[in-house]
């Protein structure tokens, strides 16, 4: 059989089948709401503050353009070229890069698990904001023999999230019982990704619209509320007033570096799925630059409200702190009619600290500084359903503003969920490993019930120590492998010049020097340093969890504990196992390679002949690699 005309086939036929974006808007939309995620919103802001506010862009933006736009230009453009998912565009290049399709699509089913488990958790919170008062801004009254100790010790906003909505158990090792309120918010978030992706992208084209924008028109309605808030100007200055000297530390670039690369979702498989839909003439590497840049732009513009509502939380924690001292001050000396204000804190408190030290002293009062409770921000879920929550109560209308809050969480989380899936179900489907009885709806159907399934161990007492596992260790070292090995199958098994040629035949142009500098040279030297950086820094660090205990001495802090060795053992096989598929594959097609060199060795091959002038036609859409000794079987 002549394996090259084989495989030629099979490529017309898919592209002639397969389906196709309505428009060019509904295209970007998507890449857009795959790229702008969560994180755009509770991380980036807070490498911002702890980083130098301003100095930290630096950095930031030279990963973007030596690192991240290469990276998102070059899978956009394999992927329109090729027209295929991750599995068969690397194994068309390759049978021996086999391995990088099936690592990305492990790594967007993970991923998939625990990050539909946040939306659960945004839906219990926005079904929970209709309520007046917000059931987070009080204590819980205990049998009506007064306030719930844990909430009294803590506060309503850490009693809510730790106690009410995860019923957390004070150690990863004590699993607790499923938290039916959440399987149920689970279930729902899934049935919400399913009814979106039921007719792949005929639906995703259609819900994108909702998506992809509303996030915008929220953050900008929360940006003109922000800004008018008391404090604002504080948190804006806190954020963005640069430290050089922050640069100094290594360990900002290598945030950087990774907070680009997964801001982008490079290497999980649906950004190669998203484009292979496109029309073979589409402008890839315009597509690359406006989707990178408006991924940066926002991050940028939700820094902003963000932060100027922080600031405005801050502010609020700073006079009421005053306040209380202000209170302990008139309480304990007679100051006549003299009025102990805000604006005449200070010298009341030197002219009575000069006049009777030991009594001032005596009354341990607070200390009250602007800047650490601006200190006091947080990342991820402790930004969203701790720090921002809390500061919500403060805020008039703060029902209205908690609804806007976990609907603009919600629609960026489903955007990006729309690219994991895809990137599951698309290779699936591109190598007819779905069976032809079973049709798509069921399938993706089926797809979401196992990961359902799967995800239920995040809904129990231990679920919320999981799922940071989950996301320490899948979405880290994994992605920054599969995608040093996108450049290496691109550069030297497609060939550079070849990847050249596809993109001339799509765009009119040939790469510039600059992107072809990147990919042979600069990103996956990046890549390899940041690799290799992130490694050394992990091994430095005891591996330790922040828990929830009420029993903790030092209760409410959190209490910090060392895995054991089995959840250990755990964390290295989330970092290893989603990449292990890549040596396997290729160790695998070595060996097949050499079985079939050896079996066929006396049978003619054309490629022996000096005179043989393959087919142009079938030698630019399988390569050179394709030649019987190297795809035997």
């Amino acid at each position: 059989m002549d394996t090259s005309s084989t495989v030629t086939s099979i490529n017309t036929d898919d592209t002639q089948q397969r389906p196709k974006w309505d428009n060019k808007v509904q295209y970007l939309l998507t890449c857009i709401g795959f790229a702008v995620g969560l994180g755009n919103v509770w991380r980036f802001p807070y490498l911002c503050q702890i980083y130098g506010g301003g100095a930290f862009l630096i950095p930031y933006l030279i990963a973007l353009v030596f690192e991240g736009l290469p990276l998102l230009y070059l899978e956009l453009a394999i992927g329109q070229s090729l027209r295929m998912g991750s599995i068969g565009v690397w194994h068309s290049i390759s049978p021996l890069l086999g391995g990088v399709g099936v690592a990305s699509m492990i790594i967007s089913f993970l991923v998939g698990l625990f990050y539909n488990t946040i939306l659960a958790w945004v839906l219990w919170y926005f079904f929970h904001s209709f309520q007046e008062p917000l059931p987070w801004s009080q204590c819980p009254v205990n049998n009506l023999t007064g306030y719930v100790e844990e909430c009294v010790l803590s506060t309503p906003v850490n009693y809510f999230w730790y106690r009410k909505t995860l019923n957390i158990t004070p150690d990863i090792e004590e699993n607790g019982s499923l938290q039916w309120w959440l399987v149920v918010c689970l279930a729902s978030a899934w049935s919400i990704v399913y009814i979106c992706f039921i007719r792949g992208i005929e639906t995703i084209g259609k819900a994108v619209y909702v998506t992809a924008t509303f996030p915008y028109l929220v953050l900008t309605i929360f940006l003109i509320r922000a800004l008018t808030l008391p404090g604002a100007t504080d948190g804006l200055l806190y954020l963005f007033t640069p430290d050089w000297t922050i640069l100094m530390d290594p360990q900002v670039w290598l945030d950087a570096s990774t907070q680009i690369f997964f801001s982008l979702s490079l290497a999980f498989g649906g950004l190669i799925a998203f484009s292979s839909y496109n029309p073979r003439k589409n402008d890839c590497e315009r597509d690359a630059v406006f989707v990178g840049c408006i991924n940066s732009a926002t991050s940028l513009y939700a820094s902003i409200p963000i932060f100027a509502i922080l600031g405005f939380k801050a502010t609020s924690n700073y006079n009421s702190c005053l306040n209380s001292n202000i209170l302990d001050l008139t309480n304990a000396f007679d100051v006549g009619d003299q009025n102990i204000t805000i604006e005449n804190y200070d010298s009341w408190l030197t002219t009575l600290n000069a006049s009777d030290p030991e009594r001032v002293s005596g009354l341990n009062l607070k200390h009250c500084d602007l800047k650490n409770f601006l200190d006091q921000s947080a990342s991820g879920t402790g930004l969203a359903f701790i720090v921002f929550t809390e500061a919500v109560i403060e805020m008039p209308g703060s029902q209205v503003w908690a609804v806007l809050f976990f609907i603009m969480l919600f629609s960026l989380g489903l955007s990006s969920m729309f690219g994991n899936l895809e990137g599951v179900l698309t290779p699936l489907l591109d190598l007819h490993m779905v069976p032809k009885c079973i049709p798509k709806e069921l399938f993706t159907g089926l797809i979401c019930v196992v990961c359902f399934l799967v995800a239920l161990i995040f809904t129990l007492g231990s679920g919320n120590y999981w799922l940071e596992i989950f996301n320490s260790y899948v979405g880290s070292v994994p992605l920054l492998v599969i995608a040093f090995f996108e450049l290496v199958g691109v550069v030297f098994f497609y060939g550079i010049n070849r990847f050249s040629d596809d993109i001339e035949m799509m765009t009119g142009r040939r790469p510039n020097l600059f992107w072809r500098v990147c990919w042979m040279g600069v990103s996956p030297l990046m890549l390899l340093v940041v690799l290799v950086a992130y490694v050394i820094v992990q091994a430095q660090k005891d591996p330790t969890y922040p828990t929830w205990n009420p029993e903790y001495v030092n209760f409410p802090e959190m209490e910090e504990k060392p895995y054991s060795d089995w959840v250990f053992a755990i964390c290295v096989l989330l970092s290893v196992v989603p990449v292990i598929s890549i040596p396997i594959v290729a160790a695998y097609r070595l060996m097949t390679r050499q079985t079939c060199s050896h079996n066929s060795k006396n049978l003619p091959n054309p490629y022996n002949n000096p005179t043989f002038t393959p087919d142009p036609i079938i030698t630019h859409r399988t390569s050179a690699h394709l030649h019987p000794s190297a795809v035997c079987g």
